[in-house]
């Protein structure tokens, strides 16, 4: 369990999607990152841009800012070399991979370590799933619950009402009984 809950905090929101990054997948294969993503290129084919993407400089100065704050293990991201040339290296923006992706990585990767990992990872996906459905059915319960108090504010604001008008039919009753008699008298 305590796998899925690491593999969890690498799950990341972008553009909609729920993604892994190239780096972290890589840690957890238990390989570079550049020799997952030249495997990938190798199978270009099996990993359309629903399965893929790369990050935009924003999408990962967003990620960056946001893993700096969340992430004590790995440190902050940084940009990754590709390969060697020179003294720096090429720098890119990382590559993600959604759900799908990931298990189509399971068909390039075949590693016994990868296997075991690609097998969690699909497991921390769907727990994720239930999370959420389990949060959406407890916003639903909300708004009932919402809806159901705002009829009975409505119905007891009708009792107070009917209550206070049956209040003032009272004292005026009241008043007329207990009021001076004046005319005739017997």
């Amino acid at each position: 369990m305590q796998i899925i809950t690491t593999i969890q905090n690498r799950i990341y929101k972008i553009r909609g999607e729920r993604v892994m990054l190239d780096k972290d997948l890589a840690k957890l294969y238990g390989t570079e990152t550049k020799f997952l993503n030249l495997a990938v290129k190798r199978n270009i084919k099996r990993f359309p841009k629903d399965f893929m993407f790369q990050l935009t400089k924003e999408e990962f100065d967003y990620l960056r800012s946001q893993n700096v704050t969340l992430n004590n293990d790995a440190g902050s991201l940084r940009l990754q070399s590709a390969t060697s040339k020179g003294r720096g290296g090429t720098r890119y923006l990382p590559y993600v991979f959604t759900e799908q992706g990931v298990a189509m990585l399971s068909g390039i990767l075949t590693t016994d370590r990868a296997i075991q990992m690609n097998i969690a990872i699909m497991r921390a996906f769907v727990e994720i799933r239930k999370i959420l459905l389990r949060e959406n059915d407890l916003k639903e319960q909300l708004q009932l619950i919402k809806e159901r108090l705002g009829e009975h504010d409505v119905q007891l604001n009708q009792i107070y009402d009917a209550m206070e008008n049956l209040l003032d039919e009272k004292a005026a009753e009241r008043k007329w009984d207990e009021r001076e008699r004046i005319g005739f008298k017997k």
